[in-house]
């Protein structure tokens, strides 16, 4: 087995705390979309936003966490820009502006598959010492 399957990730007990407050925000404000309550709905983007930066804030040192947070965020402004403009009738005029944070979440997990994490693959193959048993 590789190096990757002995791997811990362990989150601190007030950071998972924040991320299950971010899920119910989140959820909070996709309800009150489905159900058109506006100014909650409204009302939720900020909090819900909000924890997603600081998340992807605290997680900036491993790069995994970093960039899938920061897809999150973009995610949910996208989300966000295509709830409000479906709750003020302008969904077909906004609708093609919300691409603009959905493509960039997506480069930003493109970069980190294609580009990033095979580099950091390469870059530990490379680094990992040689048995002198296979030198001879």
């Amino acid at each position: 087995m590789g190096q990757e399957s002995n791997d811990m990730y362990v989150i601190p007990a007030k950071f998972r705390k924040m991320e299950n407050l971010h899920i119910l925000f989140w959820l909070v404000k996709d309800i009150c979309w489905c159900m058109v309550f506006k100014p909650l709905g409204i009302a939720m983007i900020f909090p819900t936003l909000a924890i997603a930066v600081s998340i992807a804030w605290r997680t900036r040192h491993i790069v995994a966490e970093l960039t899938h947070n920061i897809a999150i965020a973009l995610w949910i402004s996208a989300n966000s820009m295509w709830m409000i403009s479906e709750f003020y009738g302008v969904d077909e005029k906004v609708k093609p502006y919300c691409l603009i944070p959905f493509s960039l979440g997506l480069l930003v997990l493109v970069y980190y598959y294609l580009i990033y994490s095979p580099l950091q693959k390469k870059k530990t193959a490379a680094a990992k010492p040689v048995p002198v048993e296979e030198i001879s």
